[in-house]
């Protein structure tokens, strides 16, 4: 357990997970960033109509933690979004403070240009994988979120069928 601990003498950067997450993750937004930008879209932009396409409507809230924002980083995307027609908001009937972001069908549009952008980075990044594999990833990945963030402990992995 030692080389993977970056605190022991016995440490290997290869050996830490967190050097492949970042390696991975870096190479994999600097890929998003070339392919979306192909097609007039942002990362930020991407993530959040993902969360609205599958969610139908979401709190600015509940967008900044699927789409790994600060609240007012997402307060702002989200009304950037709307001055492009990309989401509507308003006021939550059951919360007054809330405001509830809805993707419009430009928004729909956009969402399905940029994964005709993007799908390429995705068959490439899991090529060699079985879709076992990929789910035992994702599990690891899962495990290791709940245990560095209470706030996400929330959330499941819904099984896939195949």
């Amino acid at each position: 357990m030692s080389r993977f601990d970056p605190t022991s003498p016995d440490f290997a950067k290869e050996e830490f997970p967190f050097y492949w997450l970042a390696r991975v993750y870096g190479v994999y937004s600097l890929e998003m960033e070339k392919a979306l930008k192909s097609v007039g879209m942002d990362i930020p932009r991407w993530r959040a109509l993902v969360v609205l396409s599958e969610r139908g409507s979401s709190s600015v809230s509940e967008i900044a933690l699927h789409a790994v924002t600060k609240l007012p980083t997402a307060t702002k995307l989200v009304y950037r979004m709307k001055a492009d027609g990309l989401v509507d908001t308003a006021t939550s009937e059951q919360d007054a403070r809330v405001t509830v972001v809805h993707i419009t069908e430009a928004g729909r549009r956009a969402l399905e240009l940029s994964k005709i952008a993007i799908q390429h980075i995705f068959v490439r990044s899991f090529v060699g994988l079985t879709p076992l594999q990929i789910r035992k990833l994702n599990e690891s990945l899962h495990q290791i979120l709940d245990n560095l963030s209470p706030l996400h402990a929330g959330l499941t992995i819904a099984p896939r069928r195949e």
